[in-house]
This record gives structure tokens, C-alpha cells and sequence, in this order.
């Protein structure tokens, strides 16, 4: 991939989640909040320690990490989207999470010293990184002896059904908008996880798929999980219009097969670094 082109899905990632700021901590999402929970309770990080979170959002886990590690810990929680960003902190202020600190950096370019970090998190992200083998090993070189990498990614059938019925309304109005394979369906058995750390060099890396949902009050939460999720950069390039009638389809055939709940399949990858002899 050439310089220009990596350039572009960078900012792609960045404009659609600024975008997505808006809808992206409300309740129909609340699986943020679960699964950056969840991956950072199996970490079972001790008081004191310190965590780099990559690709961090509005804080889903740089939170529940900065809850962990306590005042004397430290958490750098890092992503390109300033609008997430800006809520994370607000966030962080409300639960006096003082350890918790925000920064707009690019994963791929962080000058950040060798073996410093207790733990590595990155949860829904590292399928934005166009190099995902590269990009775990360079995760994993900022991991002390001792330490983990987390890496959270989704499972199978992502938001279906309802993303399914999203995808062919959008195709039916902008083909071209559903002509590439999105970054997220590039990782979703937990052998393709394994093979991705093995790629990157690290042996004995666990991993576990969980089965999980998000219930659908009204179809309307749908819509609500599209627009603050990967989903939006592409019911923007739609127009007004045109998204309204999208919306409207989608919407009609959930209710029309009686759908309340969405499919939010995760799978959680760790590995530990070996400590350094006594």
C-alpha cells in the first residue's frame, strides 16, 4: 500500500468517527462500553501498573483501565478522532480518573520508548492498520517483561441482521459504497486472530470468542448503532436524502421481521510477555 493510499484510510477512520461522536455514546451502543469492560477485566490489572490504550474512541476501556491501576497507575489512552477524544476526557473528569490522560496521536507513528507498559490494549481497532501484523509487533515491543497485550476485535456477523439489510439498501442507491471489504471482516474467527499474532511473532497468545448481542428497543436503534459506528462514513457519503430513504427501508424491514436484538460477536486475544528471569 502506497503512502498516499495509507494516507487516506487514516483519515477515513478519523472523519467517520469524529462524525460518529454525535450518536456514539448513546444507549443502543452501549456494547462500547461492555466489551472495553470486559477485555480489560481479563487483564486483571493491579494497582500502579501502566497501560497504553491504541485506537482508544471515547474510552470504553482506557476508562475501566484507569479504573484498575487506581491513582497511582497511569493510563495514555491514544486516537486520531478529536471529537471521541474530547469525550473521553469529559468522561474521565466526571469519574475524577486523574491517572487517565487523552492524546491525538496515529498508531502507526507513536514515539513511545521500548518495554513500557504494563499492558497494551487496543479494542476495535487494529483492523483500521493496513499492516495488522506490523502494527501487534510494534504493540508488542512497548510491552514490559511481564506484560500483556489485549487486542479485542469483532466476530462473525457483525450487527446482523440488521447490517446485512443496511448493506443491500445502500447497495440499491450507491453500489460504489459497498464495493470494498470492510477492515473489520478482516479478523473475525479466532483463527485468524491466532494467525495474526503468530505473523507478528508471539507465541501463546489466547484466545477467546464470546457470543453477545445488543438489544433493538425500536428498529430505530439500529440506525442510532449505523450512525455512531464504522457504519457512518458511508450514510454520509449518501446525502440527506438518499440516507432518509436507506433509513427507511432498513427500518421497515426490521420491524417487519419483528427484530429486537443485533448481533455483537467479539473476540478477545491476549498474550504475555515473558518475565525477565530473577
Amino acid at each position: 500500500m502506497t503512502d498516499a493510499a495509507r494516507g487516506a484510510r487514516q483519515l477515513k477512520a478519523e472523519q467517520t468517527y469524529n462524525a460518529a461522536a454525535d450518536t456514539f455514546c448513546a444507549e443502543p451502543l452501549a456494547f462500547w462500553d461492555r466489551y472495553g469492560q470486559r477485555t480489560v477485566d481479563r487483564l486483571g490489572l493491579r494497582p500502579g501498573a501502566h497501560v497504553l490504550d491504541v485506537c482508544c474512541g471515547a474510552g470504553a476501556s482506557a476508562l475501566a483501565a484507569a479504573g484498575a491501576v487506581g491513582p497511582g497507575g497511569r493510563v495514555l489512552a491514544v486516537d486520531l478522532a478529536g471529537e471521541l477524544l474530547a469525550i473521553g476526557r469529559a468522561r474521565a473528569r466526571d469519574a475524577q480518573l486523574s491517572c487517565l490522560e487523552f492524546q491525538r496521536a496515529d498508531v502507526t507513528a507513536l514515539a513511545l520508548p521500548p518495554a513500557s507498559f504494563d499492558a497494551v490494549i487496543c479494542v476495535f481497532g487494529i483492523f483500521f492498520v493496513p499492516d495488522m501484523e506490523a502494527q501487534v509487533a510494534a504493540l508488542w515491543r512497548l510491552v514490559k517483561p511481564g506484560g500483556q497485550l489485549a487486542i479485542t476485535t469483532w466476530g462473525p456477523d457483525m450487527f446482523g441482521p440488521g447490517y446485512p439489510l443496511w448493506l443491500e439498501a445502500i447497495r440499491q442507491v450507491r453500489p460504489d459504497l459497498t464495493s470494498a471489504v470492510n477492515p473489520w471482516d478482516r479478523i473475525t474467527t479466532p483463527e485468524a486472530v491466532r494467525e495474526l499474532f503468530a505473523r507478528a511473532g508471539i507465541a501463546g497468545v489466547e484466545v477467546v470468542p464470546e457470543a453477545g448481542h445488543q438489544p433493538l428497543r425500536t428498529p430505530e436503534d439500529f440506525w442510532t448503532v449505523a450512525l455512531g459506528s464504522g457504519l457512518r462514513w458511508a450514510i454520509d457519503q449518501l446525502g440527506p436524502e438518499a440516507a432518509v430513504g436507506v433509513k427507511r427501508t432498513v427500518l421497515d424491514q426490521l420491524a417487519a421481521a419483528r427484530v429486537d436484538r443485533i448481533a455483537t460477536n467479539v473476540i478477545y486475544a491476549a498474550a504475555r510477555r515473558p518475565a525477565d528471569p530473577a
